[in-house]
């Protein structure tokens, strides 16, 4: 069998991934629905300015202020620094990240190390968040976070941590849609882009963006097949060595 071709046990996580993409452009622009995944939107915004950040102290730069909101978007204001590396860094950093969280789809070990990370993230917005909504949903989401580390031993994190990483890989798709579908205040980077090159106009950068992410996803989802070539067994008996439940 070709290193690349998926086990048994490999083969759901295709297909689950397509479905998690469907899913999650549904609930992202279907008015009401949205609401749902705001403490998942929360972390993937959060983890999208940050890069920005990131890259604007590492090329010179000074951040004067910082939005992240389930509604109106993400934005990061700089002055100084490169900008074309800063912009970059928003859509690369969520898509390397959401790959991240694609291979913990393939490993309980492994997701159960990223649920750390997703712990961390979902409960951080609380100190700004002041929706009641909102809040009552990131503590059920931190609920079920701790009650998957129960289910079946782990294999449960699985899918909760694909789906977080379909959410941040395909960040452009969603940014896009909230440009579309809602206007929201903060543009999306695609239009950010065409701003800074006007030349191109900003669906051919949502375009591109796209198809860098779905070339890393595809990246991510081979790694992960060659990788982690493992029976339930197998992944049960590694899982068990760190904090078994």
């Amino acid at each position: 069998m070709s290193p690349i071709t998926p086990i048994s046990e490999q083969v759901p996580i295709l297909y689950v991934t397509v479905v998690y993409t469907i899913v999650i452009f549904a609930l992202w622009v279907i008015p009401g629905a949205r609401v749902l995944i705001n403490p998942l939107k929360l972390f993937t915004i959060g983890w999208h300015e940050l890069c920005h950040i990131i890259a604007a102290i590492l090329t010179g730069g000074s951040v004067t202020k910082v939005t992240v909101d389930p509604d109106l978007g993400g934005a990061t204001l700089v002055q100084g620094g490169n900008a074309l590396f800063i912009l970059a860094s928003g859509y690369i950093g969520s898509t390397i990240f959401g790959g991240i969280f694609v291979l913990a789809g393939f490993d309980i070990l492994m997701a159960k190390i990223m649920s750390f990370v997703l712990g961390l993230g979902l409960i951080m917005p609380l100190a700004v968040v002041r929706n009641k909504i909102t809040i009552l949903l990131i503590f059920m989401y931190e609920g079920v976070l701790v009650g998957f580390w129960f289910v079946d031993h782990g294999q449960a994190l699985r899918w909760y941590c694909l789906f977080v990483g379909v959410m941040n890989v395909f960040y452009v798709v969603w940014d896009v849609a909230d440009d579309k579908y809602f206007r929201k205040a903060n543009d999306s980077d695609a239009t950010q882009f065409a701003l800074l090159y006007p030349r191109v106009q900003a669906h051919v950068w949502a375009i591109i963006w796209i198809l860098f992410e779905i070339g890393v996803l595809i990246a991510f989802m081979l790694l992960g097949i060659v990788a982690f070539r493992r029976t339930n067994e197998q992944m049960y008996k590694e899982a068990a060595v760190f904090l078994p439940t």
